[in-house]
């Protein structure tokens, strides 16, 4: 199979398995509707869990070769089926008479999800960007992970009782149900390898970076950007648990989730790749800043509160007060992050940014023609930092 047919055969097998993923979720939808049910998905996790196929897709079409792809499709179709079998499962459970087929969706739908969840995590750390291991010897640990997911499923689909938890309508019998100790024993088994093998994709991961030099170390600065996002989101987002922002908590963790297979995508097809560092900076400078503003709002309004609770007994006040010193604080506090970000992560361009200051600052006030060329030769060769710095001047008339 020559390289374009193999490039259009991917493309064709990408863009249709993102269709069938497509038409899985909407069926969950309808269905679980129909049945008077919620949904597997709703319209926002759903909404999310479509970028899998579309990234695996633009990946496949574009590198065939890159199991990440692959690995994005697989997630994508494998979390569509669990939700249209379980859509269908409460539509021909709850139907007068039972349709046919609604226990083995049931069934599916109590383990399909399981290697997506699990498994794809750790193979997207050991294959990631290239879509091959670190070396020889992980494929020992691709092949751990390949057995931890395999025992998993097994264990889920054959272990004995109801499926209550996973099944939309309560007290359905595993059908494929196996009262064995091996059935526990394999569960076991994957549970405690899909651990080990975490712990090694991570190491595999970390190794990699630290040898990667070039494009292969922004492709891997875009992931860890993500993964730590994800890890602020989930640890957020456990802190809103029980408040009353809790759903807020669980579509902070959705975007975070989506933003690794996006910033994966943009890595492996290189687009916009050297923006990594801008990204991070914002990220760490507008994070910081809504985090100080929240934090003096909350106090600046629960300060007025205690003050003015003698004058009044409304709090529109403090509200409006609080309201107008955040506005106030936005521009100094935004100035003041950034130069501690810079200055703390981004060492070199916040001394060039100080270089070139006092160069203007000199300029200003010098007027030896000498002087003034030898200054920026000097600051270009602290700023630019090139190879040779050479100056020209044209002549009088």
């Amino acid at each position: 199979m020559n390289s374009a047919v193999s490039h259009r055969w991917a493309a064709r097998t990408g863009w249709t398995s993102c269709a069938i993923t497509v038409v899985l979720v909407v069926a969950d939808w309808v269905l679980s509707a129909l049945a008077d049910v919620p949904a597997t998905f709703d319209l926002a996790s759903g909404t999310i869990l479509l970028v899998l196929p579309v990234v695996g897709a633009l990946v496949t079409s574009r590198q065939p070769g890159n199991a990440i792809g692959w690995l994005f499709l697989g997630a994508g179709l494998l979390l569509g089926i669990s939700g249209g079998t379980y859509g269908y499962a409460a539509y021909a459970l709850t139907s007068d008479p039972p349709l046919a087929g609604g226990v083995i969706s049931a069934w599916l739908t109590s383990w399909v999800f399981l290697p997506a969840i699990f498994a794809v995590p750790s193979l997207l750390f050991l294959l990631f960007p290239h879509g091959r291991p670190l070396g020889p010897r992980w494929r020992y640990a691709v092949a751990l992970v390949v057995v931890s997911l395999v025992c998993q499923s097994l264990g889920a689909a054959l272990r004995p009782g109801t499926l209550d938890e996973d099944s939309p309508v309560k007290g359905i019998e595993n059908p494929a149900g196996v009262n064995s100790e091996l059935v526990t024993a394999a569960e076991l088994l994957g549970w405690t390898t899909a651990l080990a093998g975490i712990v090694l994709a991570t190491c595999s991961l970390v190794l990699r970076y630290r040898r990667s030099r070039g494009d292969e170390r922004l492709q891997l600065r875009w992931f860890a950007f993500s993964a730590v996002l994800f890890l602020v989101a989930s640890m957020v987002s456990t802190a809103l648990f029980v408040t009353d922002l809790a759903a807020a908590g669980q579509v902070l963790v959705l975007v975070a989730f989506c933003s690794i297979p996006l910033t994966a995508g943009i890595a492996i097809l290189r687009h916009r790749l050297y923006d990594i560092d801008v990204v991070i900076n914002r990220a760490l400078v507008y994070g910081s800043l809504t985090a100080t503003l929240a934090v003096v709002y909350l106090g600046s309004v629960l300060v007025l509160q205690a003050a003015l609770s003698p004058f009044t007994d409304q709090s529109d006040l403090a509200v409006a007060g609080s309201t107008l010193a955040v506005a106030a604080l936005f521009g100094p506090a935004r100035r003041r992050i950034q130069a501690v970000v810079d200055r703390r992560f981004y060492r070199s361009r916040y001394d060039a940014a100080r270089t070139l200051d006092a160069f203007a600052g000199r300029l200003r006030h010098e007027v030896d023609l000498e002087a003034v060329g030898a200054d920026l030769r000097t600051a270009v060769g602290s700023t630019v930092q090139p190879t040779h710095v050479s100056l020209w001047l044209r002549g009088a008339p």
